[in-house]
């Protein structure tokens, strides 16, 4: 079969050529050993060497495909950000071995480790929200937004009604699921329908989203103020209502914990699971990420794109919706001024950092909930707690840059190869004509 600009890329987990980059002319199949003649059409090169955009490569997470790269080039990355935070830390006046040790011995007490794995809970689901769209090329910045303002209407409502369990953590958790998408819902029609970017109007939404929390986070609405302080929160959600923590289970089976570990932090290894399920495994999965690659063609094979991206959003937004569960159900009751925020932009530089994959996601969720614990022991070591930051910034786009650099120098190689093949087949073919 001949290519056009209407073909599909082959379905190898959104790894083919969009039209206008290698997917034309494609060369007519031949029996397997016969080399190719002199007139052949070249050879398309191996899937996943695409010349697609570095900003949708990054976006997709696309990476080298041989194992000995996918192993070497996180370490490669994470050693030359280890490199360069240690010249940071030198800068600043500390001494970056014991800067470091400091944060490990800190960062591994059995505290800490409940701590970073709480905090590494709401970054994962923060980062699948946002991975949800980055298969798609969809950069969903409104993931804070939809989040907070999901966690602060789900917990008027579960303060107001009080259900036995577990119907009250159900009605608590799929409002917020459902706020979550609705919100998120807007910048997928208005792109579809108008023509918006959605980094512009999610970005813009984040400011609608903090109005709308501001006003209605006030003692004459949904609020009232807490005793002894001059904070303003929604009313406690009964007992009923709450998630348990998982100490009771991890303390059955011998392990003990000297703080509460949030019950929900199972409902997101699940939200990975079906993340990676879904697309990488489904044909809903493979029309999103086709789309995202090629409207066009994915137009051609009756995927209506438009639809694609609303859908797209609207699951971002679900997710999102779960962000501030596991604090809301697990740990603070209400909604307040004191309310984690800036989780959906963590999330962006978490995903990035874990290629969209869930376990990646995982390990980057783990490691920035590392940093962000162990900061607290930097100001005993005379370092401004601030470091952490650039720590992070370093790391990510240490990654990025490495990875991009492994994929382009891997396509150089499989590029070559191909020409080797052909320069070969040409040979053979004029041997034979002689």
């Amino acid at each position: 079969m001949t290519g056009g600009k209407n073909d599909l890329p082959p379905e190898d987990g959104g790894q083919g050529l969009p039209p206008g980059q290698g997917g034309e002319g494609l060369p007519p199949e031949r029996e397997p050993g016969v080399p190719a003649t002199a007139g052949a059409t070249p050879a398309a090169a191996p899937a996943g060497s695409e010349q697609v955009p570095g900003w949708q490569a990054i976006l997709r997470g696309l990476g080298p495909r041989g194992l000995a790269l996918k192993i070497g080039a996180p370490v490669l990355a994470l050693l030359i950000s280890l490199l360069i935070t240690m010249g940071v830390l030198r800068l600043a006046g500390a001494d970056p071995v014991s800067s470091i040790r400091s944060m490990i011995d800190y960062g591994t007490t059995s505290n800490s480790v409940v701590d970073i794995l709480n905090r590494a809970t709401r970054y994962y689901l923060s980062a699948i929200a946002v991975a949800i769209g980055f298969r798609m090329a969809l950069f969903n910045i409104g993931v804070d937004g939809q989040y907070r303002l999901a966690a602060l209407l789900a917990a008027s409502l579960g303060g107001a009604v009080t259900l036995p369990a577990p119907f009250g953590q159900m009605l608590v958790i799929v409002a917020a699921m459902v706020i979550g998408g609705a919100w998120a819902s807007i910048a997928g029609i208005l792109k579809v329908t108008r023509g918006v970017s959605e980094v512009i109007s999610t970005i813009m939404l984040n400011a609608i989203a903090t109005g709308i929390i501001a006003y209605l986070l006030n003692t004459d609405r949904l609020a009232a103020n807490r005793p002894g302080s001059n904070n303003v929160a929604t009313p406690d959600i009964p007992s009923s209502g709450r998630v348990g923590p998982l100490n009771g289970f991890l303390s059955s089976i011998g392990i003990d914990l000297p703080g509460q570990l949030y019950g929900l932090l199972p409902l997101a290894i699940v939200i990975g699971i079906v993340f990676w399920v879904v697309v990488n495994r489904t044909r809903f999965g493979f029309d999103l990420k086709i789309s995202g690659l090629s409207p066009t063609a994915a137009q051609a094979s009756g995927v209506s794109a438009g639809r694609m991206i609303v859908i797209t959003m609207v699951l971002s937004g679900v997710v999102a919706g779960l962000i501030g569960m596991p604090e809301l159900l697990g740990a603070s009751y209400n909604y307040s001024l004191n309310f984690p925020a800036g989780l959906g932009f963590t999330g962006i530089t978490v995903a990035l950092l874990g290629r969209n994959h869930p376990v990646g996601i995982a390990l980057a969720a783990i490691l920035f909930a590392f940093l962000d614990q162990s900061s607290d022991i930097l100001q005993e070591v005379n370092v401004p707690k601030e470091i952490v930051g650039v720590m992070q910034g370093v790391v990510v786009l240490t990654v990025v840059i490495v990875y991009e650099l492994v994929r382009r120098w891997e396509i150089r190689l499989q590029q070559k190869s191909v020409a080797s093949e052909l320069a070969a087949g040409h040979t053979v073919a004029g041997e034979a004509a002689q």
